[in-house]
């Protein structure tokens, strides 16, 4: 591929990038390619936490095919990191790999780099460019920018119902109200979450795993069960497998205990009410590195979520039929007036099969 232009750089690098959307959290989803004389030398993406940044595997790659980098470009989807962390700064092994220049999609929102990364490559003679790209790039890591920024996860709750909103029978029956092809596609959404939480009513009623089966991924997200009582049955299924967080409100020093022994960890969060505090929870999240975080509840904790400003967006799925009077996607109480409804701006829509996929996200209200 030739690259003509900085912009044929940067998308051929945000789509080494995503190449690593399953697999790189707690740090960005980054990509990187190498250009010399408009050719492609090296590229690469993030590893897992511990291993190469995109910047590394890049100059590997090239290494590998036989190239020197001295003098060459290279595009990246992130401002090069200036810090210690799991791994020592990239940006330092730019310059003392003779790179010529960087262009970058955008700073890095870590406080830990913040500018400094881009700063130490032009202070070294390296000719640097940012912005390029920049939307597409902070997309593909709208959860750390959320993590970094806000000290909490971006939120996507996702809901399958029919064309009238509905998600299950009163007496609980929801399989299937959507067809194959969208549940596929909502594990390819579980797969790039860092973590997915619901709330013990689903587990009382579904017995759901919560893990990513459609599709094979090297990593499965943390789960998170909201359980203020405690209710939960040690043999639920979510229970199986890797430890879960339970978030309860109440103590319960023997079901607690029960819990710890078999590896999982109950993180006490109680509200004025008794209840789980929702927003602490996102807080806790945040501080606990998870970056994305997916929601399948039901309508009571959905609601209760929306209700709280925790939702960033929603993920639904509507399937070409009616069901009438039975279960909605979310319990959330009428305002008084319409002028007071919640807002939200479709950021995609499109058909998966023979059902509507909608992300819609929520509008902020005005100060």
């Amino acid at each position: 591929m030739k690259i003509l232009n900085d912009t044929d750089g940067m998308q051929l690098a945000l789509d080494w990038a995503a190449k690593g959307i399953n697999t790189t959290t707690p740090n960005p989803r980054v990509g990187c390619v190498i250009v010399r004389d408009g050719e492609v030398i090296g590229a690469g993406h993030t590893q897992p936490p511990g291993q190469a940044h995109a910047e590394i595997a890049a100059m590997r790659d090239a290494a590998a095919r036989g190239h020197g980098v001295r003098g060459a470009t290279a595009y990246v989807t992130l401002e090069p990191c200036n810090h210690h962390g799991r791994t020592p700064p990239c940006s330092q092994a730019l310059v003392a790999a003779g790179l010529a220049r960087v262009v970058a999609a955008l700073e890095d929102p870590n406080p830990l780099v913040a500018g400094r990364g881009m700063a130490t490559l032009e202070a070294a003679g390296i000719a640097v460019r940012s912005g390029v790209l920049a939307d597409a790039a902070r997309e593909l890591n709208i959860g750390f920018f959320s993590r970094m920024q806000r000290g909490r996860p971006w939120v996507r709750l996702k809901s399958a119902a029919s064309l009238d909103g509905k998600t299950a029978l009163h007496d609980g029956q929801s399989q299937w109200i959507t067809g194959a092809q969208a549940r596929a596609d909502g594990h390819a959404w579980r797969a790039r979450a860092c973590a997915i939480l619901t709330g013990i009513g689903t587990v009382k009623a579904d017995d759901p795993q919560l893990t990513v089966r459609a599709l094979e991924t090297a990593r499965q997200p943390r789960r998170v069960i909201v359980d203020s009582r405690l209710e939960i049955a040690l043999e639920a299924r979510v229970l199986q497998g890797e430890p879960c967080w339970i978030v309860a409100a109440q103590a319960n020093p023997s079901k607690e205990a029960l819990l710890r022994a078999a590896g999982h960890e109950i993180i006490m969060l109680p509200n004025a009410d008794g209840k789980a505090d929702l927003p602490a929870l996102m807080l806790e999240l945040g501080r606990r590195e998870i970056n994305e975080l997916h929601v399948e509840a039901g309508g009571k904790l959905n609601g209760s979520l929306i209700a709280a400003g925790c939702v960033d967006e929603l993920l639904v799925y509507l399937a070409p039929c009616l069901i009438g009077d039975a279960q909605g996607m979310f319990a959330l109480a009428a305002p008084a007036h319409l002028s007071h409804k919640r807002l939200l701006a479709f950021h995609e829509v499109g058909q998966v099969g023979a059902d509507l996929r909608i992300l819609a996200r929520f509008i902020p209200p005005q100060e």
